[in-house]
């Protein structure tokens, strides 16, 4: 599956591997990759942007360093979704992760990111999850993780468009 979705200022491109159980994820965005890098590592910043506009976060714990954790609950009324996982690497360029939905624990994803300069205060932000299974990875795509993706990052653009990062 590949996809590209829109929004006002940017595109999330959303491509599955077809040879490893791999979700990458592309999108350029208005702001350095220290503001991206802040964004993904301090927790009242992340919470403003992680997920979908219908969702909020609250942080459980938060430890943004090279062998560090990490728990956070989504929620929508009644409803919780938790996550969690631990930093393998944390460095100004590239954060290193594993990310776990509580509802399906067994399903622990290692995820990559980085940030790529491109200069006049512009960056590429490039996500890598790897997953067990072709049917995990399949799963996560038809969960409506586009929404959340697509809706998470319109929030952090507008995040650094404000200079709230």
């Amino acid at each position: 599956m590949t996809g590209t979705l829109d929004t006002k200022n940017a595109e999330t491109t959303i491509e599955a591997d077809p040879k490893l159980p791999i979700i990458r994820l592309t999108r350029d965005f208005a702001a350095t990759p220290e503001q991206l890098f802040r964004a993904h590592t301090d927790p009242e910043v992340f919470a403003l942007w992680v997920g979908p506009d219908s969702l909020t976060t609250r942080i459980d714990h938060w430890d943004a360093r090279t062998g560090g954790s990490w728990r956070y609950i989504a929620g929508r009324g009644d409803e919780e979704y938790a996550f969690r996982g631990t930093f393998h690497e944390v460095g100004p360029d590239r954060i290193v992760q594993t990310f776990t939905f509580e509802g399906q624990p067994e399903g622990v994803a290692l995820e990559t990111l980085r940030f790529e300069d491109l200069g006049d205060g512009r960056t590429r932000l490039h996500a890598q999850s790897l997953v067990d299974s072709f049917e995990g990875r399949d799963a996560w795509l038809q969960s409506g993780m586009e929404v959340g993706v697509n809706e998470g990052y319109a929030k952090l653009e507008r995040l650094a468009a404000e200079g709230r990062i």
